[in-house]
């Protein structure tokens, strides 16, 4: 018994001297523990406002994935599964493929657009060229009281090869104005660039456009025209974001006053359309079995707006001007203005309740935009000249002038509360067809041409 006991303690003290040797030489092998990390002493201040480096660098991007660990590395320290992955990946795949992949997936901002071509630039659209002056005005954002055009300079602007059929201003980017002719091209123009004052030219359309409006928000511009379409575009791009396709030459385009995702467009069918810009469809839809729609306009609080029509192929005169519910899409009143004359202008006034309506009897006429709408028998704007051709007039920032264009090529102002004629400049030989007041600077007004030209008057 002695010698089996001393046997088996012999051979257990083996197997714990081995697996004391197994142990040391684990210790041995096994790398030591990663040391913690230190915590940063900068405040948090100091850290969010630490340097990023920008998208589109070559050094880093957003998008992809830190480069992976080589062999020599990773020895010595633990190794996530993550960089086990990356290690075990082929060399082949490379940051970039996996950015652009993650790119493609990413689902776009508006619906695919019919084209992806974009527009050379021509011009700049920022104002680092601008006057001092000038800058200074647009960057206080306060209207100026000196409400009056002088006319002593011009500022001619040519580009379009045939009749100019509309104007506006940006309300955002007040430096920048947009034109839309027959010749197929909108062109947008920065008015006192130094060195180019043409800044983009869109010729997406395949047919004559007819309106043009800005987007309130962003740099955004809306057109319309023979094409039976409305495109909206993206100016600082310089490529068209969406496409409106209609089965009716388009005519008239306005964007709601109080939400730029909605628009109203009005074609030669006589069909008015609300579209929203999100999903691309039209929410609303006015139909009153009229002729073609020459104008429309917004209410300042957008639940109503008024469309002029042409009833020249009816009997039905009263129908010229409507009034629209925009929400019950009803009309409130179809029996506005009762004169057997086409208006190819209706506008409403910045402030007061009341709208015009230029005729083609060769003066505005005045209405009130509360129910029962009349027309205000006392009062119009009369000396310029309309003659079938589609005249336009504009309201000053602060409501206090009307001026409107005339087919003897002037631009005619008058007094709006006792429609006094003011004065008239003259612009063009032809007729002048669109007037446009500057949003912040009254004393600046531009106008457009039927042969294709643009002037700027300060």
């Amino acid at each position: 018994m002695d010698l089996l006991c001393s046997a088996y303690a012999a051979a257990a003290s083996d197997d714990d001297d081995d697996d004391d040797e197994t142990d040391q030489s684990k210790e041995l092998l096994s790398p030591p523990p990663p040391p913690k990390r230190a915590r940063s002493s900068s405040s948090p201040s100091e850290r969010f406002y630490s340097y990023h480096p920008k998208i589109g660098d070559q050094s880093y991007s957003r998008l992809s994935r830190p480069p992976p660990l080589s062999t020599e590395e990773a020895k010595g320290r633990y190794v996530s599964k993550r960089e086990r992955a990356m290690l075990s990946c082929p060399s082949s795949s490379s940051p970039s493929s996996s950015s652009s992949s993650r790119v493609s997936d990413a689902p776009a901002p508006y619906p695919q657009a019919h084209t992806v071509s974009t527009t050379p630039v021509v011009g700049s659209i920022a104002v680092s060229d601008l006057p001092s002056d000038i800058l200074s005005l647009l960057r206080s954002r306060t209207t100026v009281h000196a409400n009056k055009v002088a006319g002593r300079s011009a500022i001619l602007l040519s580009g379009h090869t045939g009749a100019v059929n509309s104007i506006e201003w940006s309300q955002s980017h007040a430096h920048l104005l947009a034109s839309s002719g027959m010749d197929q091209t909108v062109h947008v123009w920065n008015i006192w660039s130094k060195d180019q004052k043409k800044a983009r030219i869109f010729r997406y359309h395949n047919a004559a456009i007819k309106d043009v409006r800005w987007s309130m928000q962003g740099l955004s511009l809306l057109s319309c025209g023979y094409d039976c379409a409305s495109r909206l575009v993206d100016v600082e791009k310089g490529a068209e974001t969406q496409l409106f396709k209609e089965d009716q030459v388009v005519e008239t385009i306005r964007f709601h006053p109080s939400d730029s995702s909605l628009f109203l467009s009005g074609g030669s069918k006589g069909i008015l359309r609300l579209w929203d810009v999100r999903c691309s469809k039209v929410v609303h839809e006015y139909v009153k079995g009229l002729g073609s729609i020459l104008d429309i306009e917004f209410s300042n609080d957008g639940k109503h707006f008024i469309a002029s029509t042409d009833t020249s192929r009816s009997r039905i005169s009263e129908n010229s001007i409507i009034v629209w519910d925009v929400a019950r899409e009803v009309p409130l009143s179809n029996q506005v203005y009762g004169e057997a004359y086409t208006c190819p202008c209706v506008r409403y006034h910045p402030t007061n309740a009341c709208f015009v309506a230029q005729s083609n009897a060769n003066y505005i006429a005045i209405f009130s935009s509360r129910p029962p709408f009349k027309l205000d028998r006392y009062k119009r704007y009369e000396g310029h000249g309309v003659w079938g051709y589609p005249i336009k007039c504009n309201f000053s920032s602060d409501g206090k002038e009307l001026a409107s264009g005339s087919s003897d090529g002037c631009i005619y102002f008058y007094d709006y509360k006792s429609s006094r004629f003011l004065r008239k400049i003259k612009a063009f030989e032809e007729a002048c067809v669109d007037v446009a007041f500057h949003p912040l600077i009254p004393n600046v007004i531009a106008s457009c041409s039927w042969t294709g030209e643009i002037s700027v008057f300060q």
